[in-house]
């Protein structure tokens, strides 16, 4: 299985409109961030977890020909709002796009897009079917066995996502010792970590860095960066061993 970040940036990416800080002008790419979201390749399938804003994008840049499904952490608008396009992958793979969500992002999924579920359909608009998921209850995706974990986005339930050796959890402020139980023994962990002062709703960086090594991955990544952050180049530096900046464009396999 590889895991492709398609975008490891915070909600108004990286660089951010209107900031001149030495991150948003860096010339090194692994400080350009569009907004979170992996791919997951198998033999035979591909899906992304979370399309937001530059799913478009994203797309195109990796030359995902075909894209079987989409997996939902929650309903906030930078992992959501780029589901429109999925318009090409209906025309040329001639079927409905599966969006796997929980009950409370299919509510805001069909409000957001309301055009899509409406009665008399325009032509050419997004085709889909929901799955719906929940925590607890592990689930099909394709060949792979999913296993929901629930975090905590302040008092926003968000669903990071384990299978096989692998977990993904992003938009994260708090996990709770029934579900860090469920990612005990991953091998390969992504945690998001927005940047180094305290956040509402956010892992810092030192917070991060110390649920991981409480987790004991053999590597972690980290995600959803911000620009407040620092340069990719001197975080990495200082970070322990088996850890790691992930940034925009970084394959491992899991």
């Amino acid at each position: 299985m590889k895991i492709t970040f398609l975008g490891t940036g915070t909600s108004s990416g990286v660089p951010m409109i209107g900031c001149n800080c030495e991150v948003c002008s860096s010339n090194d790419v692994r400080d350009n961030r569009l907004r979170s979201s992996i791919l997951i390749t198998t033999e035979k399938e591909n899906f992304a977890i979370d399309c937001g804003p530059d799913f478009r994008q994203q797309m195109l840049k990796h030359k995902v020909q075909q894209l079987h499904g989409i997996v939902y952490t929650h309903e906030h608008h930078d992992h959501t709002a780029g589901l429109d396009d999925i318009r090409g992958y209906n025309y040329f793979m001639n079927c409905p796009m599966k969006l796997y969500a929980a009950p409370r992002v299919e509510e805001a999924i069909r409000r957001e897009f309301a055009y899509i579920f409406a009665d008399h359909k325009y032509p050419g608009i997004p085709d889909v079917n929901i799955y719906n998921i929940e925590n607890n209850i592990d689930f099909i995706l394709g060949s792979l066995l999913v296993k929901p974990i629930e975090v905590m986005h302040y008092k926003l339930p968000v669903l990071g996502f384990r299978i096989n050796d692998f977990t993904y959890i992003t938009d994260a402020n708090f996990i709770a010792d029934n579900e860090l139980e469920k990612v005990r023994g991953t091998k390969t962990l992504v945690l998001n970590a927005l940047r180094k002062e305290k956040h509402i709703s956010h892992f810092t960086l030192d917070e991060a860095i110390e649920l991981a090594r409480k987790i004991g991955a053999e590597k972690t990544y980290f995600t959803h960066i911000s620009h407040q952050l620092g340069l990719h180049e001197n975080v990495q530096k200082f970070l322990p061993e088996g850890m790691f900046l992930s940034y925009d464009g970084l394959s491992i396999i899991a």
